[in-house]
């Protein structure tokens, strides 16, 4: 065994003169099924289980680490995409399209267009309409990561180190680090208020609305109500253009009602919108792509499974123990802000997660194991637009017996999710 960690795969320039199409590594494909998996499981699971579901605010559970998984697997897929970049300029046109492709899909999925389990309506408010969301995030953390690899790599002399060849992925990453730590902990959130209607309310009547105010007049806060983030979103985006269910109102300080309804007497920033996906965010989770096309390096450059694996440990191992001394000296893991603690620790849940993949996989060759998600790798976008989309959902929920409440989907939401 100790044999293959020493035995190179085949060069890829190699392969590439053999094939006209650019190999698969399998692994990758297997890390990107995997990522689908866990969307699947957290969206359709979570509100069975739901210590898997996204934490309320400060906390890492299972859900919140499939966005950095998607963004790390993301970074480790353009290492190997622009090995060799021929012509700068038309790479960088090719990958701009491909990420202003993926921010307008995102629009769509999640922007109001396609309707819920328990909503039949179609159609997007465009006074409304969410503007950022899952697709969008990756899509920002892509084209950094991208245009970093096009311009951005030495590529002059095969000797030098990966340190030097890179360095100025490192530039970038600290300098999008220290702007987001600078905007979230420096900037002043004065007090601020909102029109609440009642679609988010149980006590007004139909068509009533009512102005809530939020006392905050600080900086540095990393609370649900006075974060700069929620601000940066507010004044950039609009109010009304962010996520209308935020996951804090599962916090007991909400007491939000099992079907989603937030009392009047909880407090005030319960009722307001604000989006997880959001533009602050968005700069520590094109740090995280970064960090996965150093990963997407390594396994582009060496050939032997060994200086990989040791190469990818000791990466994955320094950002854990750096992310878990900054929860110890006061950043909180928060999903929803993308904190710099968050970042690096499940950066690093990802190179692990991905090392042993790469072990079962391309060195011990168990894809038998893993061939369901190698497929779903393969198929990633497609799969998530179906369940982004709730495609799959209303097409099950087209199928009944006798009358149209006669459905899987109302008989398993009515037996597990709303007990």
């Amino acid at each position: 065994m100790a044999d293959l960690l020493h035995k190179p795969l085949l060069d890829i320039e190699e392969q590439l003169h053999t094939s006209k199409k650019p190999p698969r590594a399998a692994s990758l494909d297997v890390f990107r099924g995997l990522c689908v998996f866990l969307m699947m499981l957290v969206d359709y699971g979570g509100a069975i289980i739901p210590i898997i579901a996204h934490s309320p605010w400060n906390g890492l559970h299972l859900a919140d680490s499939v966005m950095p998984f998607f963004l790390f697997i993301a970074g480790v897929s353009l290492a190997l995409v622009y090995k060799k970049v021929p012509n700068r300029i038309e790479a960088t046109w090719k990958a701009v399209l491909k990420a202003i492709k993926l921010f307008l899909l995102g629009v769509v999925i999640q922007g109001g267009y396609f309707h819920g389990i328990n909503s039949l309506t179609y159609g997007v408010d465009m006074k409304r309409i969410r503007w950022l969301g899952i697709l969008q995030k990756i899509s920002v953390g892509y084209i950094v990561a991208a245009l970093c690899e096009i311009w951005l790599s030495c590529r002059t002399r095969r000797g030098v180190s990966f340190l030097k060849s890179y360095y100025w992925h490192w530039c970038v990453a600290f300098s999008l680090s220290a702007i987001y730590l600078g905007l979230l902990y420096g900037l002043y959130v004065p007090d601020w208020q909102f029109e609440m209607s009642n679609a988010t309310s149980s006590v007004f009547p139909t068509n009533h609305s009512y102005v809530y105010m939020v006392k905050c007049s600080l900086r540095g806060d990393l609370g649900p109500a006075c974060n700069s983030a929620g601000m940066i979103d507010r004044y950039i985006l609009g109010i009304d253009h962010l996520y209308k269910k935020p996951v804090y109102r599962n916090l007991k300080e909400c007491n939000m009602s099992t079907d989603g309804q937030v009392p009047d007497n909880s407090a005030s920033w319960c009722h307001a919108p604000f989006d997880p996906e959001g533009v602050l965010s968005s700069l520590t989770a094109a740090v995280t792509c970064i960090i996965g096309l150093q990963y997407g390096h390594l396994l582009a450059h060496l050939q032997d499974h060994k200086g990989r694996m040791e190469n990818w440990t000791l990466f994955s191992f320094s950002l854990l123990v750096v992310g878990l001394l900054l929860v110890v000296i006061g950043d909180p893991v928060n999903k929803s802000l993308y904190t710099f603690s968050y970042m690096l620790i499940t950066s690093a849940s990802a190179g692990i997660t991905y090392s042993a993949l790469y072990l079962l996989v391309d060195v011990y060759d168990y894809r038998c194991l893993t061939f369901v998600l190698e497929w779903m790798g393969k198929h990633s976008l497609s799969i998530f637009v179906l369940v982004s989309s709730n495609l799959a959902v209303i097409t099950i929920q087209g199928f009944c017996w006798a009358a149209p409440e006669n459905n899987m989907i109302h008989w398993i939401v009515s037996r597990f999710v709303r007990r």
